[in-house]
């Protein structure tokens, strides 16, 4: 009828206004595409980087380059007002990281009576100077003469002859602390000596009437054992020094075959480097040549700066936005989706990578987070890339044989990773011996590689979506680990992304999905607790402070991709109709730009809890589109994104 007007049920209307968003931002993912195939965002990590890599210039005897004055400049752009330097935005001054920002900024010429580094310097004392610092840190000093190496904690290379039924042996850390150690031993017993200008001492940074934290037992038992490993270091003759020496450089180079560095990330590539040339490496040798390559390709340079990326992150990104891009509605067999699967296919871990060791019943595993680290795949890289595969489909025999064989051999390798509790950790099986955490070096708070809530509860999601049965055994001990770990309050912990939102995210979205009944009390206290934590403006965050201290878990300024993590919560129970949800959808849909991405200043990110934290410039992208994908599917009648509860 002419002149009538059509009122449009809200539900529908916001459907619709989702349905536009989810276009533009699909559009936007799609354009970002690289030519071959896959995605890779920035991976942003602290002043840290810089500095270390300031470092490592001068031991290079490179100090004098262009590059080192843009990345003294970074440093000095990212001091707070009060004067020190934090490891995330919004965070308070640390003072490792601090330490070393005053150290690189005198070592470039900055005059101690400026402003700036007169505010440093009573930062640093305020927190206790250098005594207060990290292990990482006092092994650095050490290196460049500002430390007393007899005060660094000991890391005998000797460790790695420890056989492997010994109870401390190298294959009971951590992966990443594994290649960060083997060649920090190599420094350590060489204690090589590249002494720094007068003009960059810091001597101003001891704190005399500094007091350590209590110690306990074990944490006392451990530093005896290290007073002792001194002792013996005074000996004129150590007869397995040389054999532990050699064995640590063969062990390095095996794992650089085919890598971008070892661990292909930015701490063992430098200590790597360093180590090489305490071994008598000359800078022109390849092999150390090729490692300096690998860590300049890291650099990110402007016209006034550089910043150092910790690592690459494209077979972890191409997985998260294929996942996006199907559940947005891109078609399964979609030419460029192929491509991004025909990349991440080329991308599985090697055979004899270090998983093997606590693992020898998978012959083939699954796949790693960077371009090339084949020795170290991980748990959660490989469960996000199913998923993706799962989601398309080649229209040829041979693409089709080749992603099926692959999905099937990374899920077999996946049931074998399963941890003793039922969950799973990040590289390695069963790498949980919290004693170790109290050894003298363990001080970057990620010594071991334990079952963690937000990579089973991943895992889980991918077993439904390659039609795994909840009864089977796996994943009845797999939700049954996830039920015990929830906290009172609902929540649970995220270890590899901030914090509580991540973990309770996860855990109901894959807890949902293996067929889970979300009307149990568990689930409803894990959605209230999410209601709770809505910030007034419709969206969710969390600072990485809800690691020093649970009173913030949930708490901070919004972002998009938090707020996504949250939405995919709260409808993974069957919220997608309620206020909160629609509030939520609201935030995403307002703070959308106009080219269809979003932006994002705080990091939501983690690497190691309380030390070490991460912005990965595309989750402010994938993730609010898969959320409003899902929002959309529900709001627009579509299929459905959850299969029926139990």
């Amino acid at each position: 009828m002419s002149g009538t007007t059509i009122l449009r049920d809200p539900a529908e209307e916001l459907g619709a206004r989702a349905e536009a968003a989810v276009a533009a931002a699909r559009r936007h993912l799609q354009s970002i595409q690289r030519d071959d195939g896959h995605w890779c965002g920035e991976l942003e990590g602290d002043t840290i980087l810089g500095s270390e890599y300031i470092l490592a210039m001068y031991f290079l005897g490179r100090a004098h380059e262009a590059r080192v004055a843009k990345a003294a400049e970074y440093v000095r752009r990212h001091q707070l007002a009060e004067g020190g330097w934090a490891i995330y935005p919004g965070g308070p001054p640390e003072v490792s990281a601090s330490v070393k920002a005053y150290l690189v900024l005198k070592l470039v010429g900055d005059e101690p009576r400026a402003e700036h580094m007169v505010r440093a310097r009573e930062a640093i004392r305020r927190l206790g100077g250098i005594e207060a610092a990290n292990s990482f840190t006092k092994i650095y000093l050490a290196i460049f003469g500002v430390y007393d190496w007899s005060r660094c904690p000991a890391i005998p290379p000797e460790i790695i002859l420890l056989p492997r039924w010994f109870y401390f042996n190298i294959y009971e850390m951590s992966s990443w602390s594994r290649a960060i150690f083997v060649p920090l031993s190599i420094i350590w017993a060489t204690k090589p000596s590249c002494p720094l200008p007068e003009h960059a001492s810091i001597r101003e940074l001891i704190v005399p009437a500094y007091r350590r934290p209590e110690r306990d037992f074990w944490t006392a038992v451990f530093l005896g054992i290290d007073r002792a490993l001194k002792l013996l270091e005074k000996l004129p003759v150590k007869p397995s020094r040389e054999i532990a020496l050699k064995r640590a450089e063969r062990w390095i180079l095996e794992r650089l075959e085919g890598s971008d560095g070892l661990g292909a990330i930015f701490p063992p590539i430098v200590n790597t480097i360093m180590a090489l040339r305490c071994l008598g490496y000359a800078p022109s040798h390849p092999v150390l040549a090729e490692q300096v390559r690998v860590l300049e390709k890291l650099e990110i340079e402007d016209d006034e700066t550089l910043r150092i990326q910790p690592c690459f992150s494209p077979v972890w990104d191409t997985a998260l936005a294929m996942n996006a891009l199907v559940e947005s509605g891109v078609p399964e067999d979609d030419p460029a989706l192929l491509r991004a699967a025909s990349w991440v296919l080329d991308r599985r871990g090697h055979p004899t990578g270090d998983w093997r060791v606590k693992n020898g019943r998978a012959t083939k595993p699954g796949w790693y987070f960077e371009y090339a680290n084949p020795y170290y795949p991980d748990n959660d890289t490989t469960a996000k890339v199913i998923t993706a595969l799962s989601k398309v489909r080649f229209p040829d025999v041979a693409g089709e044989t080749r992603r099926l064989r692959a999905i099937s051999e990374a899920h077999q390798w996946h049931l074998t990773m399963q941890n003793r509790d039922g969950g799973w950790g990040a590289f390695d099986k069963d790498c949980d011996k919290e004693l170790l955490t109290k050894v003298p070096f363990a001080d970057h708070n990620a010594m071991i590689d334990p079952s963690n809530e937000d990579i089973t509860a991943r895992i889980l999601e991918t077993f439904s979506c390659i039609g795994t049965d909840r009864d089977a055994a796996p994943a009845r001990r797999a939700v049954a680990y996830l039920l015990r770990a929830q906290h009172s309050d609902g929540s649970w912990y995220g270890r590899w992304g901030c914090n509580y939102l991540y973990g309770t995210s996860l855990a109901l979205w894959g807890l949902r999905r293996i067929g889970e009944n979300t009307d149990a009390p568990w689930a409803r206290r894990a959605a209230a607790w999410i209601r709770s934590r809505q910030n007034a403006d419709g969206g969710w965050g969390e600072l990485p402070l809800s690691y020093d201290d649970a009173r913030h878990k949930g708490r901070g300024p919004s972002t998009p991709s938090q707020t996504a993590w949250a939405l995919m919560g709260l409808m993974a129970v069957g919220d997608a109709a309620s206020d909160t949800v629609r509030d939520g959808v609201e935030y995403l849909l307002r703070e959308q730009r106009s080219d269809g991405s979003w932006e994002e200043r705080w990091w939501t990110g983690t690497g190691f809890p309380c030390v070490f934290y991460l912005r990965y410039h595309l989750y402010r992208i994938y993730f609010p589109l898969l959320a409003l994908s899902v929002y959309r599917q529900g709001a627009c009648g579509e299929r459905s994104a959850w299969p029926k509860s139990a």
